[in-house]
């Protein structure tokens, strides 16, 4: 019986020690209990350790920083290159788009009709010339020829104020020393503060404007233009801006494939300034040096027509910050006052940088340039005397006044 009773405490003992061994170490009754890690699914990357987290954020600490003192960067466009609108540049040294040489002979010549016996400089010359005595009387008949040669009645003023004082005083006492006089105060009415004829390039393309009524020559004065850019090497695209008549974009168009020029057109009718902002960016993709914009005519009396030229100006802005960098008034030197009175329409209108005076050569009235000139203080940049590319002269005040006033046997007096 006792051996009985041993053998089933044995077999006790035998199964409580089985199923100990079982559970294992960590789950013996007092044994601290372990830590198990997780378990990390398949393809998960191993977590960074705290030191390299830490680096991470104070490197993205340190990346926003650094953004935020930086200028925000524009998000790039998605227009192709060539469409894109420049950035604002700091405005380039302008320089002359040409040579200017001196053509005092070319000019004279140009001005035949008011150096005739019937025109502004005859008159004059036969006022002066010869007397044996010159007195204060003198001075009514100057004003009387100033006045009839469409100088206008304050350029008049202007210009005999210094030769009257003078023959008051008996200081001009010959003919010499009153040419000498009316072309010192015709040259000072013609200079403006050292601004030249011509045209400056203030970059890559600069952009002039051309404006004026219809028939002044504002089409056949672009011609003439490239042509002159076209010989002093420089590239130009002309814009044909005036898309209400078939036949000036035709024009133009001629004058284009004549001098090797790029024409920008629309359709007939079409909005002039979606033309002009077309024009401005063709000549930004082929790096053109100039535009030379051409615009409906404009009869000076419309005021909504001439509100339409400020749209035309604004586009030309949006296309190109800083243009146009020359807006042209075309004039038909051949209207006399009525001339005047557009040019004082327009540049209530515009801003205008210049003055090109048109067919010199047809009138006998060659004082209209003094008159405008003087009225408006806006500098002539170019006149016309002859259909010829080189007829079109870049202005220089000295050398108009000679061809003027100047007598071809006496040298400058």
């Amino acid at each position: 019986m006792t051996t009985l009773y041993v053998l089933i405490a044995l077999a006790v003992i035998a199964l409580i020690v089985f199923f100990l061994l079982k559970k294992g170490p960590d789950q013996v009754a007092g044994a601290p209990a372990q830590p198990r890690l997780p378990e990390r699914p398949k393809g998960a990357k191993r977590a960074p350790a705290v030191r390299e987290e830490e680096a991470e954020e104070e490197e993205e600490e340190a990346e926003e920083e650094a953004a935020e003192a930086a200028p925000a960067k524009r998000a790039p466009s998605l227009k192709p290159a060539a469409e894109k609108a420049p950035s604002a540049r700091p405005p380039a040294e302008a320089r002359p788009a040409l040579a200017r040489t001196a053509d005092v002979a070319g000019l004279r010549r140009g001005l035949g009709k008011s150096r005739s016996d019937e025109g502004f400089f005859g008159r004059l010359r036969a006022l002066i010339t010869g007397k044996r005595e010159l007195d204060a009387n003198l001075s009514k008949d100057i004003e009387e020829v100033l006045l009839t040669s469409d100088v206008g009645v304050d350029t008049t003023e202007a210009l005999l104020s210094r030769v009257r004082d003078g023959l008051e005083k008996g200081e001009l006492t010959d003919a010499s020393k009153v040419w000498a006089a009316l072309r010192s105060e015709a040259k000072n009415l013609l200079e403006f503060d050292g601004q030249g004829g011509g045209i400056l390039l203030h970059g890559k393309p600069t952009v002039v404007l051309m404006v004026g009524v219809n028939g002044a020559g504002k089409t056949t004065t672009i011609g003439k233009l490239a042509t002159k850019f076209r010989d002093a090497g420089l590239k130009t695209v002309l814009a044909a801006g005036d898309t209400f008549r078939a036949a000036a974009v035709q024009q133009l168009t001629v004058w284009g494939e004549r001098v090797g020029c790029e024409v920008v057109r629309g359709k007939e009718g079409a909005d002039p300034s979606s033309v002009i902002f077309d024009a401005i960016k063709r000549a930004q993709e082929i790096g053109a040096d100039l535009v030379l914009a051409d615009t409906a005519g404009r009869l000076h009396t419309k005021t909504n027509l001439m509100q339409e030229m400020t749209k035309v100006a604004k586009t030309a802005e949006k296309a190109l910050p800083g243009a146009p960098h020359e807006t042209l008034l075309v004039i038909d030197a051949t209207n006399g006052q009525n001339a005047l009175a557009q040019a004082k329409e327009f540049k209530e209108a515009l801003s205008l940088s210049g003055i090109v005076l048109t067919k010199l050569d047809g009138t006998a009235k060659g004082g209209v340039v003094l008159g405008i000139a003087n009225t408006l203080k806006v500098p002539v940049r170019f006149v016309g005397v002859g259909e010829r590319a080189e007829d079109l002269h870049e202005f220089s005040a000295s050398d108009f006044v000679e061809a003027l006033l100047g007598q071809e046997n006496e040298g400058s007096t």
